[in-house]
């Protein structure tokens, strides 16, 4: 019987398509099954698209039959995406947060609760859908500027303090 985490460690290696993050820490693997039969063993993956139609998720599909596939002992991959539970931001790993904050992309916390250790008590800020920290400067002084982004679970905001363009995703 092959091990569960060691296809949990081929998944990590598989990027998103669209984002610098792994399908694992992005929150897309919901559950990983294996059945062995006489010619191998059968592994069932189900996982969770961020929105229904993403044009990433037959990329996702092939990329995870494909690696998995090529695991010692697996006969076949089967990949099934189901919408219960839908996937949300707080499916998004610590280790994920950091790498898309690396990459310019924000997430929003989970509770969307304002991080009170990044706001100087001494600076007043205008609490509201504004109030994303750039992840380039820290600044809270930060702007929408378009509710699109290049993909449907993006949008881009602008900071006035470093005056860059970033990512955020958005909160679902």
């Amino acid at each position: 019987m092959i091990d569960r985490q060691a296809i949990l460690d081929v998944l990590r290696t598989i990027p998103d398509p669209e984002m610098p993050i792994s399908i694992v820490d992005l929150g897309l693997i919901e559950t990983v099954g294996v059945t062995s039969s006489a010619d191998g063993n059968v592994v069932e993956v189900v996982a969770l698209p961020t929105f229904v139609g993403c044009p990433a998720l037959d990329m996702i599909r092939r990329d995870i039959e494909s690696r998995v596939g090529e695991m010692p002992g697996v006969e076949s991959v089967h990949v099934q995406w189901v919408n219960d539970p839908p996937w949300s931001v707080d499916r998004i790993s610590e280790a994920g947060r950091e790498s898309l904050r690396e990459h310019g992309v924000t997430v929003p916390d989970t509770g969307n609760r304002l991080d009170v250790h990044q706001v100087s008590a001494t600076v007043p800020i205008t609490v509201g859908a504004t109030a994303i920290p750039c992840p380039f400067c820290g600044s809270m002084d930060t702007q929408l500027d378009s509710p699109f982004g290049p993909t449907r679970c993006r949008m881009i905001y602008y900071c006035d303090a470093c005056r860059n363009t970033f990512e955020h995703l958005k909160k679902v």
